[in-house]
């Protein structure tokens, strides 16, 4: 029996009674799906800001995100902190002259934890800028002892997605408009009005099967953040995936409400206690209250 099953029969356990490799393995074990999503899925936006050509020509695009956007952030669980994730925006050049852009999401254990549990997950994924949905994403996943490479290549027209996984290749339908774990935020981010009450369904493709995640605005509060005080929307995630996470994997997100749309701070219940992403460093937001 796993650590997480005992941990779930057993019900309430203290911390202070759980090894630090349960610790590790109950916070890295979600994220190479889980953490992703909650980063990606959670940056949802309104207003846009400029998005510039590579050619240094005027701006084709505008989105709350841009090429150049790093943000790094500090995973908890009861106040261990245990890793830290990395989202960024970096530029593809293409000869079409195509607009692309190559998202990239980064999980690493830190020191104490790698002795007992490892992780070092990376995921890229190419975007359209212009339909804003993905052509091919990446899944380098290394956890403990586990190491697997997935690799989607999405036919948008067409309604497939060629999967690699394991050494066995296979073309699956998805609806159209399908995004994977990383396209769903920068999609989200471009469309959903922030303002209590709005809402969002997306088509999210992962694991060899079509998922659909919900994402609500529930209210708008202030919050702490590497800068100060800022303006954020609480977003509510409804995830399908059952696992670790009480009510089928829902999660919280803390979303600045000026034109770039940062998420500060992420949250999600595990069988014991939360897991608590915070935002660390990345360029200033606009709506900062020193």
């Amino acid at each position: 029996m796993s650590c997480h099953t005992r941990l779930c029969i057993t019900g309430i356990v203290h911390p202070h009674t759980i090894r630090k490799s349960h610790i590790s393995h109950l916070i890295f074990s979600i994220l190479p799906m889980r953490l992703q999503v909650v980063v990606i899925v959670s940056l949802l936006a309104l207003s846009l800001s400029p998005l510039a050509r590579a050619d240094g020509g005027p701006a084709l695009l505008k989105h709350p995100f841009q090429v150049g956007e790093r943000l790094t952030y500090e995973i908890s669980w009861f106040r261990i902190t245990a890793g830290t994730a990395v989202m960024e925006v970096a530029r593809i050049e293409n000869e079409k002259g195509r607009s692309l852009a190559k998202l990239v999401a980064t999980a690493q254990s830190r020191p104490l934890i790698t002795k007992f549990f490892p992780v070092d997950n990376r995921v890229e994924s190419e975007l359209d800028l212009i339909a804003l949905v993905p052509e091919h994403m990446t899944f380098r996943r290394r956890e403990g002892k586990k190491k697997e490479d997935i690799e989607y290549v999405f036919h948008q027209k067409e309604g497939t997605v060629t999967a690699v996984r394991g050494g066995i290749t296979e073309s699956l339908p998805i609806p159209a408009g399908t995004q994977d774990i990383i396209s769903c935020l920068y999609y989200a981010r471009s469309v959903l009005p922030m303002k209590p009450g709005a809402s969002l369904t997306m088509n999210v493709y992962h694991d060899k099967k079509n998922r659909p995640v919900e994402v609500r605005v529930e209210d708008v509060e202030t919050l702490g953040s590497p800068w100060g005080k800022v303006e954020t929307a609480r977003v509510l995630v409804i995830m399908p995936f059952h696992g670790l996470f009480m009510n089928q994997g829902n999660i919280r997100v803390w979303i600045t409400t000026d034109a770039r749309r940062v998420p500060v701070r992420m949250k999600a219940k595990v069988v014991i206690g939360s897991i608590v992403a915070d935002l660390v460093s990345g360029a200033p937001v606009e709506n900062a209250i020193k």
